[in-house]
Protein backbone atom coordinates (compact mmCIF):
# COMPACT_ATOMS: atom_id res chain seq x y z
CA UNK A 1 0.00 0.00 0.00
CA UNK A 2 1.24 3.33 -0.42
CA UNK A 3 0.75 6.54 1.08
CA UNK A 4 -0.83 10.23 -0.01
CA UNK A 5 -0.28 13.16 1.60
CA UNK A 6 -2.61 16.21 0.59
CA UNK A 7 -1.34 19.67 1.33
CA UNK A 8 -2.59 21.84 -1.95
CA UNK A 9 -5.40 24.57 -0.97
CA UNK A 10 -4.61 28.04 -0.72
CA UNK A 11 -5.06 28.27 2.69
CA UNK A 12 -7.19 31.48 2.39
CA UNK A 13 -8.90 30.91 5.94
CA UNK A 14 -5.71 31.54 7.50
CA UNK A 15 -4.35 34.86 6.26
CA UNK A 16 -2.67 36.85 6.81
CA UNK A 17 -0.68 32.93 8.07
CA UNK A 18 -0.38 31.53 4.86
CA UNK A 19 0.42 35.10 2.65
CA UNK A 20 4.34 33.60 2.64
CA UNK A 21 3.39 30.24 3.60
CA UNK A 22 1.70 27.05 3.08
CA UNK A 23 -0.89 26.44 5.89
CA UNK A 24 1.12 23.03 6.15
CA UNK A 25 4.19 24.50 7.07
CA UNK A 26 2.42 25.62 10.16
CA UNK A 27 3.79 25.07 13.46
CA UNK A 28 1.72 22.79 15.77
CA UNK A 29 3.68 22.80 19.11
CA UNK A 30 7.43 21.72 18.31
CA UNK A 31 6.92 20.58 14.87
CA UNK A 32 5.45 21.84 11.40
CA UNK A 33 2.04 20.85 11.01
CA UNK A 34 3.04 18.41 8.07
CA UNK A 35 5.34 16.24 10.16
CA UNK A 36 2.00 14.44 11.72
CA UNK A 37 0.46 13.57 8.95
CA UNK A 38 3.48 12.35 7.71
CA UNK A 39 3.93 10.40 10.92
CA UNK A 40 0.67 9.06 11.04
CA UNK A 41 1.43 6.90 7.36
CA UNK A 42 5.12 5.95 8.92
CA UNK A 43 3.16 4.37 12.06
CA UNK A 44 0.65 2.48 9.68
CA UNK A 45 3.55 1.10 7.97
CA UNK A 46 3.95 2.71 4.75
CA UNK A 47 7.11 3.51 3.37
CA UNK A 48 6.41 4.98 -0.13
CA UNK A 49 4.39 8.43 0.43
CA UNK A 50 3.35 11.09 -2.19
CA UNK A 51 3.10 14.60 -1.00
CA UNK A 52 1.02 16.62 -3.02
CA UNK A 53 0.83 20.19 -3.05
CA UNK A 54 -0.28 23.43 -4.77
CA UNK A 55 2.25 25.92 -7.03
CA UNK A 56 3.27 28.18 -4.58
CA UNK A 57 5.44 26.28 -2.19
CA UNK A 58 5.74 23.11 -3.43
CA UNK A 59 9.85 23.82 -3.38
CA UNK A 60 9.72 24.73 0.89
CA UNK A 61 7.96 20.73 1.53
CA UNK A 62 11.34 19.34 -0.44
CA UNK A 63 13.65 21.34 1.09
CA UNK A 64 11.83 20.48 4.82
CA UNK A 65 11.01 16.85 4.09
CA UNK A 66 13.77 16.25 1.18
CA UNK A 67 14.06 12.42 -0.36
CA UNK A 68 12.40 11.27 3.11
CA UNK A 69 15.87 9.73 4.19
CA UNK A 70 15.43 11.45 7.54
CA UNK A 71 12.37 9.22 8.26
CA UNK A 72 13.19 5.79 6.81
CA UNK A 73 10.47 6.50 3.89
CA UNK A 74 10.98 7.70 0.03
CA UNK A 75 8.81 10.94 -0.70
CA UNK A 76 7.93 11.98 -4.02
CA UNK A 77 6.28 15.24 -4.56
CA UNK A 78 3.51 16.44 -7.17
CA UNK A 79 1.73 19.83 -7.88
CA UNK A 80 -1.84 20.42 -7.84
CA UNK A 81 -2.10 23.72 -10.49
CA UNK A 82 -5.23 24.98 -9.05
CA UNK A 83 -8.18 24.19 -6.02
CA UNK A 84 -10.13 21.75 -7.83
CA UNK A 85 -11.33 19.37 -4.43
CA UNK A 86 -9.49 16.61 -2.27
CA UNK A 87 -11.01 14.25 -4.60
CA UNK A 88 -9.56 16.20 -7.59
CA UNK A 89 -6.23 16.43 -6.07
CA UNK A 90 -5.79 12.38 -5.20
CA UNK A 91 -6.92 11.69 -9.15
CA UNK A 92 -3.21 12.96 -9.39
CA UNK A 93 -2.02 9.92 -7.83
CA UNK A 94 -2.72 7.38 -9.92
CA UNK A 95 0.41 6.92 -11.72
CA UNK A 96 1.91 6.67 -8.58
CA UNK A 97 -0.14 4.61 -7.44
CA UNK A 98 0.80 2.11 -10.02
CA UNK A 99 -2.65 -0.26 -9.43
CA UNK A 100 -2.39 -0.32 -5.42
CA UNK A 101 -4.17 0.34 -2.63
CA UNK A 102 -3.76 3.69 -1.40
CA UNK A 103 -3.80 5.30 2.57
CA UNK A 104 -5.26 9.16 2.03
CA UNK A 105 -4.74 11.74 4.51
CA UNK A 106 -4.92 15.47 4.64
CA UNK A 107 -2.36 17.47 5.19
CA UNK A 108 -4.14 19.36 8.62
CA UNK A 109 -5.52 16.80 9.89
CA UNK A 110 -3.71 15.38 13.32
CA UNK A 111 -4.38 11.74 15.22
CA UNK A 112 -3.64 10.35 18.48
CA UNK A 113 -4.51 6.87 17.34
CA UNK A 114 -1.99 4.74 15.47
CA UNK A 115 -4.27 3.63 12.40
CA UNK A 116 -4.35 -0.19 11.98
CA UNK A 117 -4.80 -1.55 8.43
CA UNK A 118 -2.56 -4.39 7.95
CA UNK A 119 -5.40 -6.77 7.00
CA UNK A 120 -6.74 -4.43 3.91
CA UNK A 121 -7.67 -5.74 0.97
CA UNK A 122 -10.24 -4.49 -1.19
CA UNK A 123 -13.00 -1.87 -0.91
CA UNK A 124 -12.49 1.29 1.51
CA UNK A 125 -12.20 2.25 5.14
CA UNK A 126 -13.20 5.58 6.84
CA UNK A 127 -12.86 6.70 10.43
CA UNK A 128 -15.11 8.54 12.17
CA UNK A 129 -14.73 10.71 15.35
CA UNK A 130 -17.60 12.04 17.48
CA UNK A 131 -17.48 15.77 17.04
CA UNK A 132 -19.14 19.17 18.32
CA UNK A 133 -19.41 20.95 15.10
CA UNK A 134 -19.95 18.27 12.51
CA UNK A 135 -21.54 20.98 10.18
CA UNK A 136 -17.96 22.03 9.03
CA UNK A 137 -17.01 18.17 7.85
CA UNK A 138 -18.43 15.41 5.86
CA UNK A 139 -20.91 13.46 8.29
CA UNK A 140 -21.84 10.05 8.74
CA UNK A 141 -25.52 9.09 8.61
CA UNK A 142 -25.40 6.00 10.80
CA UNK A 143 -27.44 3.09 11.29
CA UNK A 144 -26.80 1.66 14.20
CA UNK A 145 -23.28 0.58 13.99
CA UNK A 146 -23.66 1.37 10.44
CA UNK A 147 -23.05 3.99 7.69
CA UNK A 148 -25.55 4.21 5.15
CA UNK A 149 -24.68 7.85 3.86
CA UNK A 150 -22.33 10.47 3.68
CA UNK A 151 -22.81 14.39 3.46
CA UNK A 152 -20.75 16.80 2.85
CA UNK A 153 -20.87 19.96 5.43
CA UNK A 154 -24.41 19.44 5.91
CA UNK A 155 -26.84 22.37 7.79
CA UNK A 156 -28.48 19.67 9.76
CA UNK A 157 -26.07 16.82 10.02
CA UNK A 158 -27.90 13.40 10.29
CA UNK A 159 -25.17 12.46 13.02
CA UNK A 160 -22.06 14.23 15.18
CA UNK A 161 -20.07 11.76 13.59
CA UNK A 162 -17.34 13.23 11.39
CA UNK A 163 -15.42 11.50 8.57
CA UNK A 164 -11.68 12.21 9.50
CA UNK A 165 -9.22 12.99 6.93
CA UNK A 166 -7.64 9.71 6.68
CA UNK A 167 -9.09 7.07 4.08
CA UNK A 168 -7.95 3.87 2.70
CA UNK A 169 -9.00 3.21 -0.67
CA UNK A 170 -8.36 -0.22 -3.49
CA UNK A 171 -7.30 0.96 -6.79
CA UNK A 172 -10.79 1.34 -7.99
CA UNK A 173 -10.58 4.81 -6.57
CA UNK A 174 -8.99 6.27 -9.37
CA UNK A 175 -11.86 4.82 -11.52
CA UNK A 176 -14.64 6.36 -9.54
CA UNK A 177 -12.87 9.79 -9.47
CA UNK A 178 -12.83 10.26 -13.32
CA UNK A 179 -17.09 9.38 -12.99
CA UNK A 180 -17.39 12.27 -10.71
CA UNK A 181 -19.16 15.74 -11.41
CA UNK A 182 -18.06 19.17 -9.75
CA UNK A 183 -20.13 20.14 -6.53
CA UNK A 184 -21.72 23.48 -6.03
CA UNK A 185 -18.59 24.52 -4.77
CA UNK A 186 -17.22 23.85 -8.12
CA UNK A 187 -14.71 20.95 -6.59
CA UNK A 188 -14.74 16.84 -7.08
CA UNK A 189 -15.66 16.15 -3.28
CA UNK A 190 -14.10 13.16 -2.13
CA UNK A 191 -17.71 12.35 -0.06
CA UNK A 192 -19.21 11.56 -3.34
CA UNK A 193 -16.54 8.74 -3.83
CA UNK A 194 -17.09 7.75 -0.16
CA UNK A 195 -20.73 7.28 -1.52
CA UNK A 196 -19.88 5.37 -4.43
CA UNK A 197 -18.16 2.99 -2.53
CA UNK A 198 -21.24 3.05 0.07
CA UNK A 199 -23.62 1.98 -2.74
CA UNK A 200 -21.13 -0.84 -4.11
CA UNK A 201 -20.98 -2.33 -0.21
CA UNK A 202 -17.67 -2.28 -0.16
CA UNK A 203 -17.17 0.43 2.80
CA UNK A 204 -16.08 0.04 6.53
CA UNK A 205 -15.88 2.72 8.78
CA UNK A 206 -13.71 2.25 12.09
CA UNK A 207 -14.73 4.70 15.56
CA UNK A 208 -11.31 6.34 16.43
CA UNK A 209 -10.57 6.30 20.19
CA UNK A 210 -8.07 9.07 20.47
CA UNK A 211 -8.45 13.03 20.17
CA UNK A 212 -8.50 13.75 16.36
CA UNK A 213 -8.63 17.38 14.70
CA UNK A 214 -7.69 19.34 11.93
CA UNK A 215 -6.02 22.67 11.81
CA UNK A 216 -7.30 24.60 9.03
CA UNK A 217 -8.84 27.59 11.23
CA UNK A 218 -7.39 29.96 13.67
CA UNK A 219 -9.85 27.99 16.07
CA UNK A 220 -8.48 24.20 15.15
CA UNK A 221 -4.83 25.22 15.08
CA UNK A 222 -5.08 26.23 18.13
CA UNK A 223 -7.09 23.11 19.34
CA UNK A 224 -4.23 20.98 17.76
CA UNK A 225 -1.68 23.09 19.64
CA UNK A 226 -2.91 22.57 22.84
CA UNK A 227 -3.56 19.13 22.37
CA UNK A 228 -0.02 17.97 21.18
CA UNK A 229 1.25 20.08 23.79
CA UNK A 230 -0.74 18.08 26.59
CA UNK A 231 0.02 15.31 24.69
CA UNK A 232 3.75 15.68 24.94
CA UNK A 233 4.15 16.65 28.39
CA UNK A 234 2.59 14.00 29.99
Amino acid sequence: MKGIILAGGTGSRMMPLTKVTNKHLLPVYNKPMIYYPLHTLIDAGIKDILIISGKGHAGDFLELLGSGKEFGVKLSYAIQEEAGGIAQALGLAEDFADNESVCVILGDNIFEDKIKINDFKTGSMIFLKQVPDPHRFGVAELKGNKVIGVEEKPRTPKSNYAVTGLYVYDEQVFDIIKTLKPSGRGELEITDVNNAYLKKGKMKAFMLKGFWTDAGTFESLFRANDLIRQKTNK
